[in-house]
């Protein structure tokens, strides 16, 4: 698949980011876990960098001056439901930020070019979507490794952010192996859809307009219908108070 002309913005972005959002110590309730197909981290004997490298943290929103809301995926689940979700956001000329699981990339790489051709951007979720914050630092690099490679070579790239699995919040140990990959900052989010529960598509609204506003960043999923049928309502909500969906690096930008 030749993606190499699709690059993300550099890391640049998330230097900048991070110095625009504070760390957050205690934040939103995050997702329930989900069945994985846990790796296996002996297979993977990755060298570690040598420890000292800059970390910039954690970013949890953007600018709150900024009229722009950043639409934040899980990328997991039925590839039909995430085209549909796909299809969705295209009709309302919005765009957002997917972070994929490495082996839903491994089962569906076709799915990397959708998400890139519709312009939107494409970001690393570890590769198992196990609890990374449970694991030694180096079963954690070998998560965040490996879904950094399957990124890579579908797209050339291993994108800009990276989201730990089964955790709201990136602890030190994280933070640092994800900066031993490439990774300026893990992305964290102010605003929790809750949309994994199913609890009903005008649930998911109500979740997402109550919490949303200048530089919000939202935490939503790929795989259930209960979220594409909730989409338009976002959306046109966030049109009606002058709010606009982009990607995370457009949020976060210069």
């Amino acid at each position: 698949m030749e993606l190499q002309r699709r690059r993300f913005l550099g890391t640049a972005a998330g230097v900048a980011a991070a110095g625009a959002v504070a760390a957050c110590g205690s934040g939103p309730r995050h997702e329930a876990p989900h069945p994985t197909t846990a790796g296996d981290p002996a297979a993977v004997t990755p060298e570690l960098p040598a420890p000292g490298l800059h970390l910039s943290g954690e970013i949890v929103h953007g600018p709150r001056r900024r009229r722009w809301v950043a639409l934040t995926f899980h990328g997991a689940g039925d590839p039909a439901v995430a085209r549909r979700l796909l299809s969705a956001v295209a009709s309302a000329g919005a765009r957002i930020t997917v972070l994929a699981v490495g082996t839903w990339l491994d089962a569906q790489p076709e799915m990397a070019g959708l998400i890139l051709d519709g312009g939107h951007e494409l970001g690393n979720h570890t590769q198992n979507h196990a609890d990374i914050s449970a694991m030694s630092p180096q079963a954690a690099h070998a998560e965040i490794a490996q879904c950094a490679e399957r990124l890579r070579k579908l797209t050339g790239s291993v994108g800009t952010w990276f989201r730990p699995s089964q955790t709201p919040h990136a602890n030190a140990m994280i933070r640092a192996q994800a900066a031993n990959v490439g990774y300026q900052s893990c992305l964290s989010y102010d605003v929790d859809s809750l949309d994994f529960q199913d609890p009903g598509p005008d649930a998911i609204v109500r979740n997402v307009l109550r919490g949303a506003r200048g530089g919000s960043i939202v935490s939503m999923h790929f795989g259930h219908p209960g979220t594409v049928t909730a989409m338009p309502a976002i959306l046109d909500g966030l049109g009606a108070r002058g709010l606009r969906a982009v990607t995370v690096s457009t949020l976060l930008g210069p």
